[in-house]
């Protein structure tokens, strides 16, 4: 099929864009509620995106993640408490973290961080699976100023990673909220989508002056982006922190057969 002519769409065609809508509202919606959205939008832009080259596809797919997980926020906000006062210097950390992950993404075989990344995975799984009980309700487990700290410096950490690579940002990111901090799995999916919004930015603040990014395809994706986040916040809230834990337990199992698959294929 003949490619579109377009400005700032790197000669997708017209099969190619209508694919990467239907992945981009998947995404955003599987995002909304716990994370992993990448998972799906960015193998997607790798697959039938701009020309094969990963850049591209990884700066154009943080101009529609950007707006998927800032419109999730503003639903999570109106209906679930947020405690601004810990996650803002969260989201201020991890977007500079996510500047810095950028600006290395280029030099770094994606290889190398694969198998660590794998391993890590595994581990949250099982450790999340083998406890029914964690995130279904509030159970904080340190005081205010150090789980301020330890949100800052998990943040700034998941950042990083974001901008260099980005699959499993949200559960990372979740798991940290959770495991780590208490949260119940509801607040801490709208925790990390604030988060998530400003390694987006982040990672975008390196990539628009390098001239990556493709601004016609990211933003017809960040408009599919945005319908299906709204939907995926609004289920996530009236389904409750079960249903959240679910899932997931579900996108954790699908980064994992995914980077193993990827790291057998060589």
């Amino acid at each position: 099929m003949t490619a579109l002519d377009w400005p700032g769409f790197g000669q997708v065609t017209l099969a190619g864009l209508l694919f990467l809508c239907l992945a981009a509202a998947l995404a955003g919606a599987v995002d909304a509620v716990v994370g992993g959205g990448g998972l799906i939008q960015l193998p997607a832009l790798l697959l039938v995106g701009p020309g094969g080259q990963p850049l591209y596809a990884l700066a154009t797919n943080k101009v529609a993640s950007v707006i998927g997980t800032a419109s999730a926020v503003t639903t999570y906000a109106r209906q679930t408490k947020i405690d601004w006062p810990a996650a803002l210097p969260m989201a201020f950390a991890a977007f500079g973290g996510a500047v810095g992950g950028a600006a290395f993404a280029g030099a770094l075989q994606p290889g190398v961080l694969n198998g660590v990344v794998l391993v890590a995975l595994v581990g949250v799984g099982l450790y999340t699976w083998r406890k029914p009980e964690l995130g279904v309700t509030e159970a904080p487990r340190f005081r205010q100023v150090a789980q301020i700290g330890l949100m800052a410096l998990g943040g700034a950490l998941i950042g990083f990673y974001d901008g260099l690579a980005g699959p499993g940002t949200g559960a990372f990111l979740v798991f940290l909220l959770v495991g780590l901090l208490g949260f119940a799995f509801l607040r801490a999916s709208a925790t990390a989508k604030l988060v998530n919004v400003a390694t987006n930015l982040g990672a975008l603040l390196y990539f628009i002056p390098a001239g990556k990014v493709l601004w016609g395809l990211g933003l017809v994706l960040a408009a599919c982006n945005l319908a299906g986040a709204v939907f995926g916040a609004r289920l996530a809230v009236r389904r409750g922190s079960a249903f959240v834990r679910r899932v997931f337990l579900t996108v954790v199992v699908a980064l994992v057969v995914s980077l193993g698959w990827k790291a057998a294929l060589g």
